[in-house]
């Protein structure tokens, strides 16, 4: 009890995880080829008789997002609708780009190429066929369909947790569906899951990069052997390197690490274009980036059924790839959701599922189509036959470069920082969901994931139980990508009410400006404020406005109050709701720059300061606000009672639930 008393944890979601963690890593470590055995039948049974809820959902997936990116929903923000970035556009694509692919790309950019390219099932074809195949599935598998994967999750998470401030949790993607019963058992369950999967994914994944790490620094004679003992001080320091990046937080460690290792690979990308084959490597990106265009369809709704020989590589490279990103999607969704507040639905889908897919085809292609070059015009095959070792496979493809040496060097250094990007996010990112996003947690509680994952994935080493906890994650993946199909469909029903909310107009009782004051509107519309002149309107004629209203409404038996504010100068009126969110109209101070041409313009009133200073609207929901310097006292009473009788008349209809919940008071205005 004391444990829970001195941490931000949530019991309901903690206790139930660490059981099912726990039980599932000591089942793979005591009984690792019983284990593996039964897991590998289960994921046999699903890739060969359920492989088309795979390939049905990714294609919805990839259909879904761009649909979002041309129709009207693409305006919507990720947020209030004033809301901005909070981090820059590489530091933003530097960090998703990370946490989505990080250690895997150095892993099979060599190897999975080569592994097509001496697959037998290809075996039949000339040369150029078989590395035209390798390069387009190599394409087809790391391209736009894992983003859309990765983009769905991060969408939803981001859309929910921003636009209606609920919990970054996946349970709050289901509110639509939901409503208050996200935060009973059902949200618990659905943020179990979550934690699990993001667990499960991220031991394995950081437990095969270890063993990269070590294979490289034995070919490099920094170690004598691969063992046991040098993955445990590999471990060690990584994960210390870790936890010390996750308790500076997101935007110190995780985005500082994020941006060097971009500049680290793209340098080690350059590195091998230009040493490498460098007009064959760029005629054939080209090629085959026009491959995977026009193939695009084919490839996308392929089964494979009329193909039985080319069945087993189907289970084994496309299934299993999409059951991968699946099982990853909690962990990458959350994280890219958390560094995306403030973008703008089509910015956001636009950039996760291009610029990451062309850097993948990049970075493939070089490193791709220059280990299948040497293989033939150089190594004379030597690189094949060492498909079934994909660890050690990128090394001994450098060694066909000038200063190999160098390159493997600059290679663990990548995935060095590659495996704490990952570790530290997805520390982020299980802490998260087991505080439902609690805003500070002590930094031994973010230390204490670290730890397990350290201690699990050495133990599974050692037992030989990393590929029974690889199967088990691949199996959730089938569940999670039906809840993913319930994403989209949380997504059509708020957007849909979203647009519907903003674009209401005001009702035909609306009355709009008299003419009785023009002389002095005119004046008004010539003159340049100051500071203390806005301040002074707002104290006097918004201040006696919003008094009088909030005196007739307490006559109707309505309890409105007054709120005043300084730095800006600020006044609202507020009336609380326990059900629905508040209804709030309010005036402050805004200062705007003045153009130099206005300044120099002869036909105008003389202007000493580049800076004006105006009265605008704001309301509760974060609609546009506007200029009202020009109201009278009874104007401004009228223009609050227009958006009174505006959210009477919102709030009435059952079909806005998901915008006037209770929820929305919590926002900090």
């Amino acid at each position: 009890m004391s444990f829970f008393s001195k941490s931000t944890f949530n019991k309901g979601i903690v206790v139930p995880s660490l059981l099912f963690i726990i039980g599932v890593c000591l089942l793979s470590i005591v009984f690792p080829t019983s284990t593996a055995g039964w897991l590998d039948r289960v994921k046999e049974f699903i890739f060969v008789n359920l492989n088309w809820v795979y390939v049905w959902a990714v294609t919805i997936f990839v259909l879904f997002l761009i649909y979002l990116v041309f129709s009207k929903f693409g305006n919507i923000r990720l947020g209030p609708n004033d809301s901005r970035p909070e981090y820059s556009f590489f530091s933003w694509i530097s960090m998703l780009f990370a946490a989505g692919m990080g250690i895997g790309l150095m892993y099979f950019s060599v190897a999975e190429p080569m592994q097509h390219y001496s697959n037998e099932i290809f075996a039949d074809n000339h040369y150029i066929n078989r590395a035209k195949n390798a390069q387009l599935y190599t394409f087809f598998h790391w391209g736009i369909h894992a983003w859309a994967i990765y983009g769905v999750v991060g969408l939803a998470l981001a859309y929910f947790a921003y636009r209606y401030r609920l919990p970054l949790s996946l349970r709050s993607c289901f509110y639509p569906l939901l409503k208050d019963k996200i935060n009973g058992r059902w949200g618990n369950a659905i943020d179990v899951f979550a934690l699990c999967s993001t667990f499960f994914g991220i031991t394995t994944t950081l437990g095969f990069g270890v063993v990269q790490v070590n294979a490289g620094l034995q070919i490099l004679n920094v170690v004598p052997e691969t063992s046991f003992f040098y993955q445990v001080l590999i471990v060690g320091v990584l994960i210390s390197l870790a936890i010390l990046s996750a308790t500076t937080g997101v935007d110190k460690g995780v985005r500082i690490l994020s941006n060097v290792n971009v500049v680290g690979v793209i340098a080690f990308l350059l590195f091998v274009l230009f040493l490498g084959p460098t007009v064959y490597l760029i005629g054939s990106f080209t090629e085959g980036l026009g491959n995977y265009v026009n193939s695009f369809f084919d490839l996308t709704f392929s089964t494979h059924v009329y193909e039985e020989r080319t069945l087993p590589w189907f289970y084994t490279w496309t299934i299993l790839y999409w059951a991968w990103w699946i099982s990853w999607s909690p962990y990458v969704g959350l994280f890219i959701a958390r560094i995306s507040r403030g973008r703008t639905i089509r910015e956001f889908v636009a950039a996760v599922l291009i610029l990451p897919t062309l850097f993948n085809f990049v970075w493939m292609s070089v490193f791709g189509n220059s280990a299948m070059w040497f293989d033939v015009n150089v190594a004379d095959g030597a690189l094949s036959t060492l498909v079934n070792n994909p660890d050690a496979l990128m090394f001994r493809f450098l060694e066909y470069l000038p200063l190999s040496n160098v390159a493997s060097f600059l290679v663990i250094a990548i995935i060095i920082i590659f495996f704490v990007t990952s570790a530290d996010s997805g520390i982020f990112v299980m802490n998260s969901i087991a505080t439902k996003n609690a805003v500070k947690s002590p930094k031994w509680q973010i230390s204490f994931w670290g730890a397990l994952l350290a201690i699990l994935a050495l133990m599974l080493l050692n037992a030989g139980g990393l590929q029974a906890l690889q199967t088990m994650t691949l199996i959730t993946a089938l569940p999670f990508s039906l809840i993913m199909l319930l994403f989209c469909i949380s997504l059509i029903k708020a957007m849909t009410i979203d647009r519907s909310y903003y674009e209401r107009d005001f009702s035909v009782s609306t009355v709009p400006w008299s003419g009785e004051y023009w002389k002095d509107r005119l004046r008004q519309i010539v003159s340049f404020k100051t500071r203390t002149s806005v301040d002074e309107f707002i104290k006097t004629t918004v201040s006696s406005a919003l008094s009088e209203l909030r005196d007739e409404f307490a006559k109707n038996g309505i309890e409105a109050k007054i709120n005043s504010f300084a730095n800006p100068t600020r006044m609202e009126i507020e009336i609380h709701h326990d059900v629905v969110n508040n209804f709030i109209y309010g005036v402050r101070n805004q200062v705007k720059v003045i153009s130099a041409y206005v300044i120099e313009e002869e036909n105008l009133p003389e202007v000493d300061d580049k800076r004006t200073y105006y009265p605008r609207s704001y309301f509760g929901d974060a609609r546009e606000g506007y200029d009202v310097q020009y109201f009278t006292r009874n104007e401004l009473i009228s223009d609050v009672l227009k958006h009174y009788e505006r959210f009477l008349e919102i709030i009435s209809e059952e079909k806005n639930e998901l915008f006037i919940s209770s929820n929305a008071n919590k926002h900090l205005r």
